[in-house]
């Protein structure tokens, strides 16, 4: 089961990697691996809209309540209103079926242990458990529960402050992807004052409507195009649980993550001086340039929902942004929630009385490539330490792979936590500097050139987000 473990879940294509029995079995070991750290036996399930989702969860449910679980199983949900289910509840413990933002041929587990979240080595743990079928068997028990209008209430008034008067409120198109926010995010605006209207918002775990990413700007073609003809003032776009969030301007440009994180940034931050803000590693340089100049201290930090908030709790941080369209808030106790985002944002634009396009006019942009994947199935460790040993120690950093310090920008490059790959981004301050650091990176590493120049050249660049194998 080694393959389906990553750094921060359990993911894998269903039927091939990850399996009914498979999942019974971590289901056991994390009931055990409770019992044994002396941690209460009640355990929070709840799942994605995938067609795999649920007879694997009914598996995760058997292998928790063998081993003395008591499940409380909160049906088919968002991940962010599993997260708000236990503090509400009082469950530190839970089991999120879901891959996420990955194809609908794929799933996976999101675990929660305490009110940290899980760890590599806790991952590391449970796979050994159940790979050893390490359990200890005891009577457990499931019940149904339902948190929707606890969530909805507590959505609406944590995010008061910034709803707009009805006049002022722009109206908003809302895609869900046929993902777990269908049928729930639109309904959730216009309680809170905004005229929304969706695309897509039919629960749907084949994802026929589009791909369930959506920070890929070619995926949100629908939703760019119905702003546009509705005359709406704002495009939302969910991934397939709901935690990750895009955005579109009036004009049905797709923001980048990093102009996001910037108006949030320039929105939140100078209402306190000194707040930390943690991004992770691949956000442009330009976020952190923005968080100085806003009077807070960016916190660097590994990619990842384990790291990101971990990070937030640890530093107690005011707001996290992450590329891949993550954003985690102080407010919800260092978590991440794409439609509380949408309704921060969707305020911002409203009190601003201007077009999201003409906020985003003056923002700080550089020169960054989209995420370059190259399909790597061996040990990149020589690699990336050959490539680590050739540019000054002062320049390199080692907290997530190797990332390399120019004077005018930046190359990263990092084994993807979720597939056989290596992920690689870069950034320049202008697109001739992007050039240089492109050219200086693949002199060390001439075996990735011929995957990672056309990058650099705006003109020759590949689809955003592909994978490339060598």
């Amino acid at each position: 089961m080694r393959s389906i473990f990553k750094a921060c879940d359990v993911r894998g294509v269903y039927g091939r990697e990850l399996t009914e029995e498979k999942v019974c079995r971590i289901g056991a070991a994390v009931a055990t691996l409770l019992r044994r750290r002396g941690r209460p036996a009640c355990i929070l399930v709840g799942g994605d809209v995938r067609v795999s989702t649920p007879s694997l969860k009914a598996a995760l449910v058997a292998g928790l309540t063998e081993c003395g679980a008591e499940c409380l199983d909160l049906g088919t949900v968002p991940t962010p209103v599993f997260y708000f289910a236990r503090q509400h509840l009082g469950v530190p413990a839970g089991v999120m079926v879901t891959a996420s933002h990955n194809p609908a041929s794929h799933n996976g587990l999101k675990l929660v242990l305490g009110e940290l979240p899980v760890t590599p080595e806790d991952l590391g743990e449970i796979r050994g458990m159940a790979e050893a079928g390490d359990f200890e068997k005891a009577p457990g028990s499931a019940a149904v529960v339902s948190v929707a209008d606890a969530y909805a209430r507590h959505l609406l008034e944590a995010t008061a402050p910034w709803h707009a008067p009805s006049k002022e409120a722009p109206r908003i198109v809302v895609d869900p992807g046929g993902g777990c926010w269908s049928r729930w995010a639109a309904s959730l605006l216009r309680d809170a004052g905004y005229p929304a209207l969706s695309i897509h918002d039919t629960p749907d775990g084949r994802f026929p409507f589009r791909d369930p990413n959506p920070s890929v700007p070619e995926h949100l073609q629908a939703l760019r195009e119905a702003v546009v003809a509705e005359g709406a003032g704002l495009g939302v776009a969910f991934d397939g649980d709901g935690d990750r969030v895009a955005f579109v301007d009036e004009r049905g440009r797709a923001l980048p993550a990093d102009e996001t994180a910037i108006l949030l940034i320039r929105h939140l931050v100078p209402g306190e001086p000194g707040a930390r803000v943690a991004h992770d590693i691949k956000c442009s340089q330009a976020v952190a340039d923005e968080v100085r100049r806003c009077g807070g201290v960016p916190l660097m930090e590994r990619s990842g929902h384990t790291f990101l908030k971990t990070r937030m709790i640890r530093e107690n941080a005011l707001f996290g942004p992450e590329a891949s369209g993550h954003y985690f808030f102080r407010a919800l106790s260092g978590g991440d929630d794409g439609l509380y985002c949408a309704l921060i944002l969707a305020g911002l634009v409203a009190r601003a009385g201007a077009p999201l396009s003409e906020l985003a006019r003056d923002l700080p942009r550089y020169a960054t490539t989209s995420d370059i994947r190259v399909r790597h199935t061996g040990d990149p460790t020589a690699l990336l330490e050959r490539i680590a040993a050739s540019f000054p120690g002062e320049s390199v950093c080692r907290l997530d792979g190797v990332r390399v310090q120019f004077p005018e920008g930046w190359g990263l490059i990092r084994p993807s936590v979720t597939e056989a790959a290596l992920t690689l981004r870069f950034e320049g301050r202008t697109s001739e500097a992007l050039r240089r650091v492109v050219q200086e990176f693949v002199a060390v590493a001439p075996e990735l050139g011929p995957w990672i120049e056309p990058f650099a050249n705006p003109s020759s660049r590949p689809r955003p987000g592909s994978t490339r194998t060598p």
